[in-house]
């Protein structure tokens, strides 16, 4: 099952930025700035792990423990550069792809980033979520009650 790729994005939070990287390249590479007991480490991801990334873009930011994940950066294939496609400093998101977003789920908010800007029950109404599994930044199909 591919995750949707449609962009729509209905944000209500203005604090967090947005980037449109991912979406402009077929493959990459990924590493992680996470936090440890000893302060910040950088994790390269492996080949075949960067491929599940841009498969599906939710679990870029869900793969860790609730409070470890600081920063996410891509690399696109034939370039020496990264680019940064998450970033959070204490409990702000302040940088996140739009195609993260529109892949991101209420449960994965709900478990790993409720301390966040990210959560927000005001967020989730203004797009139809009705369930952990619904999409958190993009309109879910509204269901439909049949009047008896």
């Amino acid at each position: 099952m591919q995750y949707q790729q449609n962009k729509q994005i209905v944000l209500r939070d203005q604090d967090i930025r947005t980037t449109d990287c991912l979406s402009q390249f077929k493959s990459g590479k990924f590493r992680m700035i996470i936090k440890t007991r000893l302060g910040m480490t950088c994790k390269d991801c492996r080949d075949w792990d960067s491929t599940r990334l841009m498969k599906y873009p939710e679990a870029i930011i869900s793969g860790y423990e609730k409070g470890v994940l600081q920063t996410v950066e891509f690399c696109p294939d034939g370039s020496d550069f990264y680019l940064t496609v998450f970033s959070r400093t204490g409990k702000k998101v302040k940088i996140i792809d739009e195609t993260i977003l529109a892949n991101l789920t209420v449960g994965v908010i709900n478990s790993m980033y409720t301390n966040t800007n990210l959560y927000s029950q005001d967020q989730y109404k203004m797009v139809n979520s009705t369930s952990w599994a619904s999409k958190a930044f993009v309109m879910n199909k509204e269901l439909k009650t049949e009047s008896v």
